[in-house]
């Protein structure tokens, strides 16, 4: 999607990085709130919203290398860094990549260790099945993993529509992809940038452990709780996220 440029201000872009098996809509909340102020990039990653399905994504470092030539692109320099889930994984690849580039990071709902043998097999039996039978199954079926069963019908039309307008090629070859991805644990360690996790109190994909492991690696963090949300608590508590992505945002500038 074409980036969100308001004219005449010196703050730092925001870089929004979706999950899986979203797209940039995912974000929509955060684009209204933030784009009057700043810039803000919210992009379709391969195979998902309006970007075009690539079967052949052969490693997850290609998620990392299209953010690059991104913001070569649009000529952004240095920016925040938020991404959830998968996009969350994304961002620490993109740290690992071009850190003098980060001013800041948010990783929202999303774990940094490598994909266990069992996890891994897990991935791609659910790949092969989207390629079998499409997204709509497993979007019926993960709605309210995705959210909280209690979310509002609107976020749950919203979470399910864009998993069923998913492209199932896409989806799978970024599920082989993300089931070979490299373990960043060592890395958050030294991650030089003030850091901010949030996690959903309700998220079974990435619970709270995991959002508290990754806070006490990262040297400069804070760590924020959201109630009254699951997987996605930035558009489950849009305006609890939003106040608490701003306030991390003032403190990197």
């Amino acid at each position: 999607m074409p980036p969100h440029t308001p004219s005449n201000t010196p703050l730092a872009p925001l870089v929004l990085i979706h999950g899986h098996p979203f797209d940039h809509t995912m974000w929509t909340p955060q684009i209204e709130a933030f784009s009057p102020a700043r810039r803000v990039l919210a992009p379709d990653l391969p195979g998902y919203g309006g970007s075009p399905s690539t079967p052949g994504v052969t490693g997850f470092s290609d998620f990392a290398t299209d953010i690059e030539a991104l913001l070569d692109k649009e000529r952004v320099e240095t920016f925040v860094l938020a991404g959830l889930s998968m996009g969350g994984q994304i961002a620490m690849d993109c740290y690992a990549r071009f850190p003098d580039r980060v001013r800041g990071l948010v990783l929202a709902d999303t774990f940094p260790a490598a994909d266990t043998p069992e996890a891994a097999r897990t991935r791609n039996t659910t790949a092969d099945r989207l390629l079998r039978e499409g997204m709509r199954g497993y979007a019926d079926e993960v709605l309210e993993r995705m959210v909280a069963p209690y979310a509002d019908p609107r976020v749950k039309a919203h979470v399910h529509r864009m998993m069923t307008d998913t492209h199932p090629e896409g989806a799978a070859a970024a599920l082989r992809a993300r089931a070979q991805r490299p373990d960043h644990r060592d890395l958050l360690t030294r991650v030089t940038v003030p850091a901010l996790v949030v996690v959903g109190a309700d998220d079974t994909y990435t619970p709270v452990s995991d959002a508290e492991a990754m806070h006490a690696a990262l040297p400069d963090s804070t760590l924020h709780v959201i109630k009254g949300a699951a997987h996605l608590p930035n558009l489950e508590r849009p305006e609890e996220f939003n106040e608490i992505l701003g306030e991390f945002l003032a403190h990197v500038g």
